[in-house]
Parts: C-alpha cells; structure tokens; sequence
C-alpha cells in the first residue's frame, strides 16, 4: 500500500471504523440468547410422516371442497412405524397432497376419553429440509466452479454473514438491544467479514468498505426519520403482531428499521466492490490519468449500475409486497389509499431509503477509489490487483 498521505487516511478511517464496529459488537452483545416463553404459548413439536392413503371425503366447513382423509405412516416420535389420520382440507388453507409425499405432522393434545373419532395428529406442512439442500448443494457447487478460489472465500463470507446475523442481530434485538445500533453493527460486521474475505485486503477493498460505511450510515438516518414522518409501526404483518404478544418490550418499529438496513446492504457491496474495481482497472489501463480523469471515467459505469439496482429493489420490494396489492385490488381499493395502506407504505419507504443509500455510495465510493488509486504507483496497482485475487 502507498504510503502517501491520502492513503494512510484512508487505512487510518477503516481501521477506525473496525474497531468502532468492534465496540459495538461489545456493547449490544446479548446477554441472554432467548427471551422467555409465555405460559400459554407452547410450541407444537411435529413428527415426520409418510402418505400412504387418500380418501375424498365432504368438508365439515360451509363453502370448502375436496376435503381428504389422509392416510400417514409415522416416521419419528413416540408412535414411529405405526398408521394413523389426518384431516386435510377443513382448515382456511389448501394442500394437494399424493401418495408417498413426505410431511410433517404434529400431535393433537387429545384429552383422555375423547371419541376414537378425533384425530389424534394435524397435518403441519410437507417436508421440505431435503430439497432445499439439494438446492443448496447446485448453488454451492455452481460458486466454486465458476468462483474457485474467490467463490470458495465468498462461500465462506456468505457463512459468516449468517453466523452475524442468526448468532448476533436476532439474539440482540430479542434481548432488547437498540435495534438501529444493532442492525448497524451487526451490518458492519457482515461488511468485514463478507468483502475483505472475498476480495482481500487492498485498495479495492478500503474503499468500498468505506463507501459501504457512509451508505449505511444514511440509510439508517434516512430509515428512522421517514418511519417517524410516515407514522409506521411495523404492525403491517402477522409476524410482528405475534412477537409483540410473545416479547411484550421489543420494539417491532426499531425491528423493522433494522430490516431496512440489512436489506440495503445486500446490494450495497456489489455496488460499492464494482465501482471501486472499475476506477482502479482504468487506472492500470493509463497510469497517467489522475482524479478527475479517473472519477469522470467510472461515470457511465455508475449510471448503469445505479439504473440497474434501482430496478432490482422496486422489484424484490414489489414482488414482497404483491398479495397485499392483489387484496386491495379485489376489495375495490384506490392505488392512492392502497398506497396509504401501511403494508404497502412499508416497502415504499423501505425501497426509497435503501436506493437513496445506493445511489449516495456510488459517487462517494467513486471519489475514494479515484482519490487512492491517483496516488498509487503501477508496482503498488499491479500488487494490490494480485492480492486481491
């Protein structure tokens, strides 16, 4: 690394945000890694099972149709090995169930003395642990053949972020913990651990850590101002109305604040990597060109990207927020007051704050990259190219 001025500022701001990050981890690490069950709410334990029997049957409930008895063979639990049967198709949901799909099923808390007529399991919902790890298998697979070396570290990042995620930001915001202090230093975290792993330590590498900070940083800003101005409260959704009645003191509008940081930064890393890769690739390509050559010639890279990730959020938060959309549009709702309908509302502000933070770190990131690449020398470029591969 140079050892110009600027570029130890540069080394000295990411260091000062790592070990800020550090003491964030410290003071909003858990203490407690649950938070204690209601008296009332006892979880249902399911059993895996085997269909070996269909029956049409009528429903019990006015207006439903193609009600079954279903025929399953235990395969765990207390009765493992032995037959019993569920009723499918009374409850408000729908299940196309076939003779040898794999299910789950869970126990009835039948009172002694009922009628032999009462089933004694419910179906829960179908075994679905071994597609998804077939799924993850081609997915792992598909990174290591195409990555190698570099996808095998981004493997390892990608572990490393669900590790902050699951055995940090979930834990804290449970134990009480701010949730806006821990959705940024948990997504800090994430950040140290996903882009140097993947990329190395190098110029690529400060820099768009440090456009991915002050990104953050505003995202966040911009989160809680526009949840207060626009009156959220994050009860758009089952979700937070069960963990409000399960926790009673977490605070389900700093819960989904938090969601809005965490989602920008999964596009945030791409955004700030690629800039920070493209002032510097230029800047191999003609030693000669200083910052504004090489901040003016990332621009149209910057404008593709930003067009590019822009429509990829209002997609992702369009398709999250579809089945509200097609509910108001059954019920007669205007687009204005299905706009005005929280639910939806949520993802506006979600998708608009986490794009102004997209949009706001490509220039900044821009502005490092050129600013540290115009002072390294072809050796130091050549280098900080090869470490990072």
């Amino acid at each position: 690394m140079s050892r110009s001025s600027v570029a130890l500022a540069l080394v000295a701001a990411l260091v000062a945000v790592l070990v800020a990050t550090a003491i964030g981890l410290v003071v909003y690490w858990p203490e407690e890694r649950t938070v204690e069950r209601p008296a009332n709410l006892t979880p249902a334990e399911t059993e895996a099972a085997k269909v070996v029997g269909l029956r049409a049957v009528p429903c019990r409930l006015p207006g439903r149709r193609e009600c079954q008895r279903v025929t399953v063979e235990l395969e765990s639990g207390p009765d493992e090995g032995t037959e019993t049967i569920v009723s499918v198709g009374d409850p408000a949901t729908e299940v196309a169930l076939a003779l040898g799909d794999e299910v789950r099923v869970f126990r009835n808390p039948v009172p002694r003395g009922a009628p032999a007529a009462v089933d004694r399991y419910s179906f829960a919902d179908f075994e679905r642990r071994q597609p998804l790890l077939w799924l993850a298998v081609v997915f792992a697979l598909l990174v290591l053949v195409t990555g190698r070396w570099q996808g095998l570290r981004a493997l390892v990042g990608l572990a490393g972020s669900l590790l902050v995620v699951i055995g940090f930001i979930v834990p804290a915001i449970l134990d009480g913990a701010s949730p806006s202090g821990v959705a940024l230093f948990g997504a800090l975290a994430v950040m140290f651990v996903t882009i140097p792993l993947a990329h190395g330590f190098s110029a690529k590498t400060i820099t768009a850590c440090l456009g991915t900070t002050s990104s953050l940083v505003l995202t966040l800003v911009l989160a809680e101002t526009f949840i207060e101005l626009a009156h959220l409260t994050g009860f758009s959704s089952e979700e937070a109305v069960y963990l409000r009645a399960s926790t009673g003191e977490l605070s389900i509008e700093g819960l989904m604040l938090a969601g809005m940081v965490i989602g920008a930064l999964g596009v945030l890393d791409d955004l700030t990597v690629t800039q920070a890769s493209t002032v510097l690739a230029l800047r191999r390509a003609n030693p000669t060109q200083r910052f504004r050559e090489l901040f003016g010639g990332a621009l149209s890279v910057g404008h593709d990207h930003i067009a590019a990730t822009v429509n990829t959020l209002f997609l992702a938060y369009a398709g999250a927020s579809l089945p509200i959309l097609l509910v108001f549009n059954v019920g007669g709702t205007s687009f204005g007051d299905a706009v005005n309908g929280e639910a939806v509302a949520e993802q506006i502000v979600a998708m608009l704050v986490g794009s102004i933070g997209l949009i706001a770190a490509v220039p900044v990131t821009r502005a490092l990259a050129a600013l540290l690449a115009s002072r390294l020398s072809e050796r130091e470029l050549a280098r900080s190219h090869a470490h990072a591969h």
